[in-house]
């Protein structure tokens, strides 16, 4: 038990009477409260377990007594009662340590440390497990399973709330946690009620969301009667037409309670900082944002196009800001460009580094090199949504990515994604700026296309799985072109054209077939004179001598 700042009767409550809580419940006989502790006698014969599991119940244990603050908080409860109460504290294992200052014994709270003893001196060292306290003051050892008159109970808290104010004519009764009622406590723990029948209200002593200080509430806003405690404001309390009001001052608004005061900036809509002012409040935002037209938010200003030349040559905007830039050939150097010796002629796209009496060209932020030309940059993004690359003109969004329309000046751009498309035969992954298309088992990546495999790749070394083994070149993002069907006019063509070479084929190769048929013939003269001569196929050769006689 800690130590208290100020003596015992000006800091222990009265006494609060324990009036019953029904049922199987008890309710202590008395009660004292502090700031941060309780404390409550109990009068029911139990063994030492029992009067634990009692205090238990309440929120707290057995009480441990480590000053003589305690004892004199004892001697308040017991009232000149004689009996003999449980103390919190029993002996675990055999003693080991009788000349020790509890012996061996232990605090139910599990330790041993203490700065008070107050043992009877006819009291057995180390005999029984368990202690209990007469109206001397005294400890004396006690079997734990035999039942003594009654036992004390401890409950702690991390704060109180004070008792309320009195009011003329207006009693008060207090409830605690732990059962006990009076109406004259001097502090009351967390989760007290206190009830205020002439005026038909009930408060709670609740601990604040934000500060955990603990303080009367109640359910319903607004303020109660202004005698009573101030009708619960912070600030001012008045009444009008009999219905009191509570009033914050200067700077402070009521919050949502009706009874408290905070800060008009407490829950402000503002983005970056929120401002006190006469009307209220008012949004401010960061160097480099300025406030929107909803007065509440910021947006980023372009400070490249806001400011003429405020960098020697090239001006990106940021988020919030800007940086400056060379172009191709000069280097920064401590804020200023400077031509560089190597990069002068290089042909790099955007910015040019001077390494090891060479050049490396590089991009801006949100551009990335080509891979296939390390002098030229691309636009660049490998998140599902990044900023545009603008500039007075226009805005750019990477390959793979659209400008999103509902954004502030279209300045962000978002992934599209291809695989609500239907690219992909099987399975699809959309990635940031692309997309990759994965197929099922038995079938293998050709050409952008899933295609089954044969028994040959089916077999050892052959992949089957959902996935191609080895990394893959992700596929454009663009729609592959798909091949478009023949007019109907074109197949009739196709068709007749094909049916004409058939027909001819088979005309050749029947005058063929006839020619090779024919009889063999030999080429003649007919003898009609002796000057004239007819030639002509015949059938049978015969000869002719000059004067046209057939020989």
């Amino acid at each position: 038990m800690r130590r208290l700042p100020l003596p015992l009767p000006l800091l222990l409550a009265g006494l609060g009477l324990g009036l019953g809580l029904g049922g199987d419940a008890l309710a202590p006989s008395a009660a004292q409260c502090l700031e941060h502790d309780c404390f409550g006698v109990f009068w029911a014969a139990l063994p030492f377990e029992g009067a634990s599991e009692a205090c238990e119940r309440g929120g707290g244990h057995l009480m441990t007594v480590r000053s003589t603050v305690a004892e004199e908080a004892i001697a308040l409860l017991v009232q000149n009662r004689s009996g003999r109460l449980w103390l919190g504290l029993s002996l675990p294992f055999p003693c080991t340590q009788p000349a020790k200052r509890l012996r061996g014994f232990q605090w139910v709270t599990g330790d041993r440390r203490t700065d008070y003893a107050n043992w009877a001196p006819s009291a057995r060292r180390c005999g029984e497990r368990c202690v209990t306290v007469s109206r001397e003051l005294r400890w004396e050892e006690r079997r734990c399973e035999r039942p003594a008159d009654g036992f004390l109970c401890e409950y702690n808290y991390a704060g109180s709330c004070p008792r309320l104010p009195p009011a003329d004519g207006v009693p008060v009764a207090y409830i605690t946690p732990f059962g006990a009622r009076g109406g004259d406590f001097m502090a009351l723990p967390p989760r007290s009620v206190a009830v205020v029948p002439e005026m038909g209200l009930e408060l709670r002593c609740e601990e604040d969301a934000e500060t955990g200080e603990p303080g009367w509430v109640r359910a319903d806003p607004g303020a109660w009667p202004c005698r009573l405690a101030n009708g619960g404001c912070e600030g001012a309390c008045g009444e009008e037409d009999g219905r009191a009001r509570c009033s914050c001052p200067d700077g402070k608004v009521l919050a949502p309670d009706g009874r408290g005061c905070g800060s008009p900036c407490a829950g402000a809509p503002c983005q970056h900082h929120c401002v006190v002012a006469d009307s209220g409040f008012l949004c401010m935002c960061d160097s480099g944002y300025q406030l929107a037209a909803d007065g509440s938010s910021c947006e980023d200003v372009d400070d490249c196009a806001l400011v003429t030349r405020v960098c020697e040559q090239v001006c990106v905007n940021t988020e919030g800001g800007f940086e400056c830039h060379c172009d191709r050939g000069y280097e920064m150097v401590e804020g200023h460009c400077q031509r560089s010796t190597n990069c002068y002629k290089a042909p790099c796209m955007q910015r040019c580094e001077d390494v090891h009496n060479e050049y490396r060209c590089s991009c801006w932020p949100g551009y990335a090199v080509n891979p296939q030309d390390p002098t030229r940059c691309l636009l660049h993004c490998n998140r599902s949504q990044c900023p545009a690359v603008c500039d007075q003109h226009s805005c750019e969004c990477p390959e793979g990515f659209l400008m999103d329309a509902d954004a502030e000046e279209g300045s962000v751009c978002i992934d599209i994604d291809e695989c609500s498309m239907n690219f992909c035969k099987h399975n699809c992954t959309n990635l940031p700026g692309s997309y990759e298309c994965h197929c099922h088992a038995g079938y293998q990546l050709l050409d952008h296309d899933c295609v089954k495999m044969t028994d040959e790749e089916d077999g050892e070394g052959a992949y089957s799985g959902d996935f191609r083994p080895g990394p893959q070149t992700p596929i454009p993002s663009r729609t592959p072109p798909k091949m478009e069907h023949l007019h109907p006019g074109a197949l009739v063509g196709i068709a007749v054209g094909v049916l004409s070479a058939v027909l001819a084929l088979l005309a050749l190769g029947y005058h063929l077939a006839k020619k090779r048929c024919r009889p063999p013939t030999t080429m003649d003269y007919k003898c009609s004179a002796p000057h004239e001569k007819e030639m002509g196929l015949q059938p049978v050769a015969s000869r002719c001598d000059t004067s046209g006689q057939k020989l």
